[in-house]
């Protein structure tokens, strides 16, 4: 534990700042400005992914002052490594999907494999119609999914990134700014 302790430290003091916590909190209150004005008559049932998805969800929930219901879904590919693997479902939501305009909040869209799968999740179980926000979109052009996200607040380049939900490893989500690993230990699986 003590080894990845220092690992984690190392990429802490090393890591390149990539959005503010002020540019991500503006990002943030733009997402919700167009969230609501999709969104704001269709009393949403709004599902966070976790884990990644808990703080950008946390941020984004008190700006939408529109009726609305939370869950959320645990559905993970990284398992507390650096590269995806297969979709592990953990837990599926609670409340019922089926009629319901759906918005899955996570943190960021790199792939694309979680979110198109917990959205045909979605589908499969009758919701109406599925909406997707993100906190970052990756550009790279390994993407295996034609979904798009709905909803996007910042973009960043193709590096393993950190902070505001996304993790290094499961820990340093709790930085309130993007960050990315330093060049020399970059990798670019999320």
């Amino acid at each position: 534990m003590s080894e990845l302790l220092e690992e984690i430290r190392r990429v802490q003091r090393e890591a390149e700042l990539l959005h503010s916590a002020q540019a991500v909190q503006a990002a943030i209150g733009q997402m919700a400005e167009e969230i609501t004005q999709v969104l704001a008559g269709s009393n949403p049932l709004v599902l966070c992914v976790m884990t990644g998805g808990i703080i950008p969800a946390g941020w984004l929930l008190p700006r939408l002052c529109f009726p609305l219901q939370l869950d959320y879904v645990h559905a993970t590919r990284y398992r507390g490594g650096t590269s995806g693997r297969e979709l592990e479902w953990r837990v599926r939501p609670t409340l019922p999907v089926c009629d319901r305009v759906i918005l899955l909040v996570d943190d960021i869209f790199d792939e694309g494999v979680t979110l198109e799968q917990v959205t045909q999740d979605c589908r499969t179980r009758g919701s109406r119609r599925v909406f997707t926000a993100v906190l970052v979109r990756k550009h790279h052009a390994r993407k295996r999914t034609g979904l798009q996200p709905d909803f996007v607040g910042l973009e960043v380049p193709d590096r393993y990134v950190f902070g505001c939900g996304l993790d290094y490893k499961n820990y340093l989500r709790n930085f309130p700014a993007i960050y990315a690993l330093c060049q020399t230990t970059d990798q670019h699986g999320q």
